[in-house]
């Protein structure tokens, strides 16, 4: 890469591993294995964003809107969302969480922060944690604009 130096090439790499090992591993204490990834992306950000529209949430999840239809109607049958005509346009229509579903949402979350907290107890010395925390301090730089 011109112009970029080693340490920065090697560092965005690794990082970029490591993020995505992450995921896949907390993406894998999912509750129950009843819903899939694209699935449980999809409640999770409804959870975190709120009420959306299809064609929003196909394209936060960039997915095409025929997957997003899939998708979504699992997620009904399951009585994790619920749709209701959108009121500037009755066309849409606007997908929110159920009870249920925020629940759900709540509790992968919930397992997910307590493995992690968990392992971070089990696998580091205090020591370790404050400069994990150091190092998170400098990369939150990466996503202010």
């Amino acid at each position: 890469m011109d112009g970029v130096g080693d340490s920065a090439v090697a560092a965005a790499r690794d990082l970029r591993v490591l993020f995505s090992r992450l995921r896949r591993r907390l993406r894998g204490l999912a509750i129950g294995d009843d819903l899939t990834p694209s699935q449980t992306a999809v409640l999770t950000r409804l959870w975190k964003e709120g009420a959306s529209s299809a064609s929003a949430l196909a394209g936060a999840e960039q997915v095409r809107p025929q997957s997003m239809a899939t998708i979504v109607s699992a997620l009904g049958e399951r009585g994790l969302i619920e749709r209701t005509p959108d009121p500037q346009d009755g066309r849409r229509q606007v997908i929110s969480l159920t009870e249920a579903g925020r629940q759900r949402a709540e509790s992968a979350r919930q397992v997910r922060e307590e493995w992690l907290a968990h392992a971070m107890q089990e696998r580091f010395s205090e020591r370790e944690r404050r400069m994990i925390l150091d190092a998170l301090s400098l990369l939150e730089r990466l996503t202010e604009q």
